[in-house]
């Protein structure tokens, strides 16, 4: 399988962070972009807003044509989890047969349930749904510093050939045929990141964010189990690296968000503007533990802080009474 041209769709931080590692890895690169003044921007300083100081690649071609971006050998979808059906469907039958398309968005549908590569296979049969998630920052990964993820797919070969695809040497890809464990790890680390921005917020001290961390891991793999999802991949980049990575920097919009509401700001202003996806992911994640009979204290909790149902001094309180048992 021969990838050399990659179209980026999304023009944020994330979006163009890819393009720029793509870029580096010697393919020819085209970045989408909706917004008609970000594109302008991109094309025209050939400098993100979002990443100031780092120069777009001369292999990067910035374009708001949908039609041209899908001229392509793979294509990363970067764009927020909540308006990827949106886009996969504006690509509709413009992508050629079984062109991977990639999934970068942690998160999971509202309504539907449905995770970002189910959503890829109903909107474009003819496409090949794929996976990338890991620690990451953008700012870290446009700037060229070490940095290593997941990227999955149904077939090995496949999965494979998309790691070797977007190697730029310092950003390394790791393979993957567990599809749903790597996206259900970026999805529900965002929720557990914003317990872990609270318990700062709050003041709790080290070992409190230590055991919050900890004790939300053991939630991660038992909703992955329940999902189908490889305990090995849970103990990965995906899962374990990504969980450590969030809970642990306010560079993470999920952590900040968290620390605003520990710090007593109500749920609605406490992003302050940026897309926190674990907001959005935390409802739908507790409607999904319920049907498969998970326990998740520590999202429930976020999602009825969140959903403005508990405070934060109640939520703390009701992890803390719980009833003692074996770990």
């Amino acid at each position: 399988m021969t990838i050399d041209r990659i179209s980026v769709l999304g023009g944020g931080a994330w979006g163009t962070a890819l393009a720029q590692t793509c870029a580096r890895a010697g393919r020819s690169v085209t970045l989408w972009e909706y917004d008609a003044g970000n594109a302008e921007h991109l094309a025209g300083k050939r400098e993100s807003r979002f990443l100031p100081g780092v120069r777009l690649e001369d292999a990067i071609k910035v374009t708001r044509d949908l039609t041209e971006a899908a001229r392509a050998d793979a294509i990363l979808l970067v764009v927020p989890a909540q308006a990827l059906r949106s886009v996969v469907t504006s690509l509709g039958q413009a992508i050629s047969d079984k062109t991977p398309l990639i999934a970068c968005a942690k998160g999971i549908e509202h309504g539907t349930h449905k995770f970002m590569t189910e959503i890829i296979a109903e909107c474009a049969a003819r496409a090949t749904p794929a996976i990338l998630s890991g620690p990451s920052f953008a700012a870290d990964v446009a700037r060229g510093l070490p940095t290593a993820v997941t990227i999955a797919a149904p077939d090995a070969d496949v999965a494979q050939a998309l790691a070797q695809a977007i190697n730029s040497g310092t950003f390394r890809p790791y393979h993957s045929t567990d599809v749903r464990g790597v996206e259900l790890g970026g999805a529900t680390k965002n929720v557990l990141a914003i317990a872990a921005g609270i318990v700062t917020g709050r003041g709790l001290g080290a070992s409190a964010l230590a055991a919050m961390t900890t004790r939300g891991f053991a939630e991660l793999v038992r909703f992955g189990k329940a999902c189908g999802a490889k305990t090995e991949t849970m103990m990965g980049l995906s899962g374990l690296g990504d969980l450590i990575l969030t809970c642990s920097s306010p560079q993470s919009r999920n952590f900040s968000c968290g620390v605003a509401l520990g710090k007593g700001e109500k749920p609605d202003s406490a992003a302050h503007g940026k897309l926190a996806e674990g907001v959005f992911t935390a409802p739908v994640l507790l409607e999904m533990a319920r049907e498969k009979n998970v326990e998740m204290p520590i999202s429930a909790a976020v999602a009825a802080v969140l959903a403005g149902k508990l405070s934060v001094d109640a939520a703390i309180e009701s992890l803390l009474t719980r009833p003692i048992k074996s770990e």
